[in-house]
């Protein structure tokens, strides 16, 4: 596995400025689409899991984190309020207060539940200078977040399809846990003290890791200060853990928001909030992604999908076509013409680039085009209608291969790249 810092910045996806600050990194056009393309994956998922989406403002009154619980809890890892009209407004650490008053600003019937409610929204950690590095830790934070507001039955299932979804997102990025880690409280005060509320959460939580049939491990003192969670750990080369992806049962928040729902029976009943996160955070996930592929991303995330390489300049009207209708059926392509050097040397730079498409004068009679996979194998002249239909059927299924084989025409060179990640 590679450094993602050094890595990050050598591809042109990342950088940092003084004058903006320690932890708060911006995002070049490279790395910007591979932000854009892994949030815009996520909400689809979410959206056919049916969840609904929505906006929250990074900003509230200190008074909805002292209810949630967050001030007496987190205050630590919290910027400083700032003074408004005589009143104090905090940057939020969490989403999860602004979902439980977006539930609460209507009436619910216990037919809609389960309601689940998610948002790529930014929040802000005060981490200290020491501990920042590069997209890992920082103080500006994109999440992925939901939250499910359901009933008591409702609880074990919901949290299982959480789970599912994020085996499949991990399946789609080619990344492998590390290990799954049930997270309970520990010694000490940061914790909201109610021992029934954890131990209902806990054995919920418990019973969806069994029925999962995933092996975990129960961990003190990592819970959430409102309950326990599931967390799916990941290492990066040197064996380093940290958390990914997240499914929490929270009792706590409801009773604190004084939520509720109408139950059949005409009566008012307190809803289970589940905080659930498939990606985590969006920078902690291209560093990973950025490590575990060295740069060479599944081809439906990369940020180039197709480079596409005239032998000479009499080919550059048929290369500027091909580019066109890439671009036209939402595949990212670039032209590399004979001004950046020799067609190996163009190869060679192209070589995180999943898809080469060389067109030399008989390609561009033909329409046709030969191409070269990033793993090293050659496929036969294909028509060039044929190539754009095969890459765009790989790339709108996430596969993490490069080539469906069935039907690919003779291939040349012994490179492969499997799913979860070049090798």
């Amino acid at each position: 596995m590679h450094d993602h810092r050094a890595l990050g910045r050598e591809l042109g996806l990342f950088d940092t400025d003084p004058l903006i600050g320690a932890g708060l990194p911006y995002w070049l056009p490279d790395g910007a689409t591979v932000r854009h393309v892994l949030e815009e994956y996520i909400r689809g998922v979410e959206r056919r899991a049916g969840y609904r989406h929505v906006y929250s403002p990074v900003l509230a009154k200190r008074e909805l984190y002292e209810i949630s619980g967050h001030w007496s809890h987190y205050s630590d890892d919290m910027f400083p309020p700032m003074e408004l009209g005589g009143e104090q407004f905090v940057l939020r650490p969490s989403l999860c207060p602004h979902h439980a008053l977006i539930f609460r600003s209507r009436a619910h019937s216990y037919r809609e539940l389960p309601l689940r409610i998610a948002e790529l929204g930014a929040m802000y950690r005060s981490e200290l200078s020491g501990v920042l590095g590069g997209l890992t830790r920082v103080r500006a934070i994109q999440l992925n977040d939901a939250h499910i507001f359901c009933t008591v039955d409702q609880v074990a299932e919901e949290a299982r399809a959480a789970l599912e979804l994020i085996r499949r997102a991990y399946d789609a990025l080619g990344i492998r846990p590390a290990r799954y880690r049930l997270s309970l409280p520990g010694p000490g005060g940061k914790y909201v003290a109610d021992p029934d509320l954890w131990e209902r959460s806990a054995a919920l939580l418990t019973e969806v890791l069994d029925g999962a049939g995933v092996a975990y491990e129960a961990v003190e003192g990592e819970a959430a200060f409102y309950g326990p969670k599931i967390d799916v750990q990941i290492a990066d080369g040197a064996g380093r853990e940290s958390t990914l992806s997240t499914v929490q049962v929270d009792f706590h928040q409801p009773g604190q928001f004084g939520l509720g729902y109408i139950g059949a029976d005409g009566a008012k009943h307190r809803p289970v909030m589940i905080h659930r996160s498939v990606i985590g955070s969006v920078e902690r996930a291209v560093a990973h992604l950025v490590e575990r592929h060295g740069g060479a991303f599944p081809g439906w995330l990369a940020p180039t999908q197709l480079v596409v390489l005239p032998v000479s300049d009499a080919e550059l009207p048929q290369v500027r076509g091909l580019v066109e209708r890439c671009l036209a059926r939402g595949l990212r392509a670039e032209l590399s013409g004979p001004e950046h050097g020799t067609l190996g040397a163009r190869v060679r730079a192209a070589r995180l680039v999943p898809y080469q498409a060389v067109i030399g004068a008989r390609e561009a009679a033909g329409d046709s085009v030969a191409l070269r996979l990033r793993d090293g194998r050659r496929v036969d002249a294909l028509p060039a209608v044929e190539l754009l239909d095969r890459i765009g059927a790989l790339v709108g299924a996430y596969s993490t291969d490069l080539w469906d084989e069935g039907g690919a025409g003779d291939e040349k060179g012994d490179g492969r790249e499997r799913a979860g990640g070049r090798r």
